[in-house]
């Protein structure tokens, strides 16, 4: 959506046009809810928090001054929706040790999974994600999967930028653990044979 689109439905919603809110509705519902899902990890604590997002978008549209996208911003009040959940359920995030790999495990995990079907990949990966701290799930999903930039999710998340940069590689480190907890040994073996 270009900047006159979203400012023309911005402005269409607060002139109490319906339609152009169920629009804005329609296009970051699932991005909100996959946000959601990512954060909370219940199905209906993410449903919920992404109806009580876009009520939040409805009520505070009038404050939308267009300083960053209209998705950047609809993202940020998804994601202290989010958050707002997490301490109403006094939730805390799971903390990972942080530099339990050395960077050429990176790599191996990386190369191992040259060998798995892409369906296995995804499916994995996705399996994965569910299993990291609310947190970096959000990052990881932001970076790579909505391809957010690193400025983009600093105002998402109220962060500096080198801060969220430091979070993602750090939460990048935390999945690929996981990710080799999950893998054959025989494979990670072999690979690592390989690099001898």
């Amino acid at each position: 959506m270009t900047t006159d689109q979203e400012t023309s439905i911005v402005n269409q919603i607060i002139g109490g046009d319906t339609q152009a809110f169920a629009l804005l509705v329609d296009r970051y519902k699932n991005l909100v809810f996959t946000l959601a899902i990512r954060m909370l990890k219940n199905r209906e604590e993410a449903e919920e928090v992404s109806q009580d997002t876009f009520i939040k978008v409805y009520k505070a549209l009038p404050k939308f001054k267009g300083d960053s996208k209209l998705s950047t911003w609809v993202y940020k009040v998804a994601y202290n929706t989010c958050l707002d959940r997490i301490k109403k359920n006094k939730r805390r995030f799971n903390e990972v040790a942080i530099d339990s790999f050395k960077d050429f495990q990176l790599k191996t995990i990386d190369n191992a999974f040259d060998a798995m079907e892409i369906a296995e990949q995804q499916q994995t990966i996705q399996d994965c994600l569910q299993q990291l701290a609310s947190k970096d799930s959000f990052l990881l999903s932001l970076f790579y999967f909505e391809e957010l930039s690193l400025e983009e999710i600093s105002k998402v998340v109220n962060m500096e930028a080198n801060t969220v940069k430091v979070n993602i590689h750090r939460a990048r480190k935390r999945l690929t653990n996981i990710l080799k907890q999950r893998m054959e040994p025989e494979t990670i073996q072999s690979y690592e044979r390989a690099r001898s």
